[in-house]
């Protein structure tokens, strides 16, 4: 897989409209909130809480955040060097993490 085509099969399922950021962060809040009701673990949700479905929504993490770059103007592959490099550094200044 590559970045590029990833964005490509994105905008195939969603469309060319582009999300202000408004909605973008609502979007993100909804996966983060799957993913931070699977770490609370309660048990309502005990049947759902299964490592595919912990998967899916890491999936749709990387996989939305890529269109959600490019609805913002930015070039995906850009924004993942610049985290990269951000983490390499955090990471030789950080011993203690």
């Amino acid at each position: 897989m590559e970045i590029k085509g990833l964005l490509k099969e994105s905008r195939a399922i969603w469309g060319d409209k582009k999300l202000p950021l408004a909605q973008i962060i609502v979007r993100i809040g909804k996966v983060f909130g799957d993913i931070c009701r699977y770490e609370r673990n309660a048990t309502k949700d005990v049947k759902t809480h299964t490592d595919a479905e912990l998967k899916k929504e890491l999936g749709n993490l990387i996989f939305s955040t890529i269109r959600h770059c490019d609805e913002l103007g930015y070039d995906p592959e850009e924004c993942i060097t610049l985290a990269k490099e951000c983490q390499v550094k955090f990471a030789k200044e950080n011993q203690k993490r």
